[in-house]
């Protein structure tokens, strides 16, 4: 698998892996339901809470010597704020190392790396990324603990080498 000087290469997504889009979407739809895409609403994404240990697992990946970490993320095409509002929402909650290491694009599969952390399995390209998908939020890896705890077992195997 392709590696950066020996690294392991790890991707990211944002929507519902790093960031709690669901829940906005379905609280910005009770609010105003005649807005049909509320995601195209200025502020949505910028506003999106973190998941739950998805801060604390990105930062300790990040740390890492064995890996190299980045965020990979697919935009609203037709909301041309969610390219900025992501961007702004990397370095408030990961700072601006991560925003450094930050891809926006709708067509996953064109990155090579080693592995994609993403909550969905196709529509980006994640189907056909040529590393291992991690399935987030589906078995095996529910959560990011779950996620951490692999590629803890990935670096204790590596520092037997």
């Amino acid at each position: 698998m392709p590696k950066t000087a020996d690294k392991i290469i790890i991707y990211i997504d944002m929507d519902d892996t790093l960031c709690d889009y669901r829940s906005a979407f379905i609280k910005a739809m009770k609010e105003s339901p005649e807005i049909q895409y509320p995601q195209s609403i200025l502020g949505f994404f910028i506003n999106l809470l973190p998941i739950i240990d998805a801060i604390s697992t990105y930062q300790w990946l990040a740390s890492q010597p064995l890996f190299d970490v980045y965020i990979l993320t697919a935009p609203s095409p037709k909301n041309p704020h969610s390219y900025t509002e992501k961007r702004l929402w990397v370095e408030q909650y990961l700072g601006y190392d991560a925003v450094e290491r930050l891809i926006i694009s709708p067509h996953k599969h064109l990155n090579q790396g080693d592995y994609l952390i993403d909550d969905k399995s196709e529509g980006r390209g994640q189907d056909l990324f040529k590393g291992k998908l991690i399935h987030f939020s589906h078995e095996p890896f529910n959560n990011w603990l779950l996620v951490k705890k692999y590629f803890e077992d990935i670096a204790q195997q590596d520092s037997f080498k």
